[in-house]
């Protein structure tokens, strides 16, 4: 399988399970702010980090369904900086699926870009490296949330959101490919 194939498939598992809880909940992400959805990224990346350490767990949840959250909460993240505030809270799925497939469009157009400069330099990192560069992405939110919202030469809020869905979809692909 390709790169973009391997990405593509860790991706659908996500959409579908994202698509199913719209059906079951409703967009009910759509009362999440900003800080909220960071915490709710950093909740799961903090579990992964926890078991990676302990090398245990108690709760059934594997890894890869963690990743999988976290994807799809930095989905979620990047459709609220999209959608006003202002606008309806419920969605139908008519209306949340194209938003889905856009930010991942963008997630993965960012990723086939990088892969030509680094040369899939992520088929390398561990898994140890994904869930810390998802939690520095985190604090750097919060940073710049703490300023509000204004950086002197830094990437935004959305660059970081579309980093951290590219390394849970790394995180993936290696899992599945069993080197994690």
């Amino acid at each position: 399988m390709t790169t973009l194939q391997q990405y593509d498939n860790a991706v659908s598992q996500c959409r579908d399970i994202f698509l199913k809880k719209t059906s079951d909940y409703g967009t009910s992400w759509r009362v999440l702010r900003t800080i909220s959805i960071v915490d709710q990224i950093f909740i799961k990346a903090k579990r992964i980090r926890t078991i990676q350490e302990n090398k245990s767990q108690k709760i059934d949840d594997d890894i890869a369904s963690e990743f999988k959250g976290i994807l799809n909460y930095g989905v979620v993240g990047l459709m609220q900086l999209e959608l006003k505030a202002e606008e309806a809270e419920e969605l139908d799925i008519h209306t949340v699926q194209p938003l889905y497939d856009k930010v991942i469009a963008g997630a993965r157009a960012l990723m086939e870009n990088k892969n030509h400069d680094y040369g899939e330099a992520w088929r390398e990192m561990s898994q140890e490296s994904f869930t810390d560069l998802i939690l520095s992405k985190l604090l750097r939110i919060k940073q710049i949330l703490a300023n509000k919202e204004q950086t002197l030469i830094s990437e935004g809020i959305d660059a970081n959101y579309y980093d951290i869905i590219n390394y849970a979809v790394f995180a993936l692909i290696l899992i599945n490919e069993g080197k994690h």
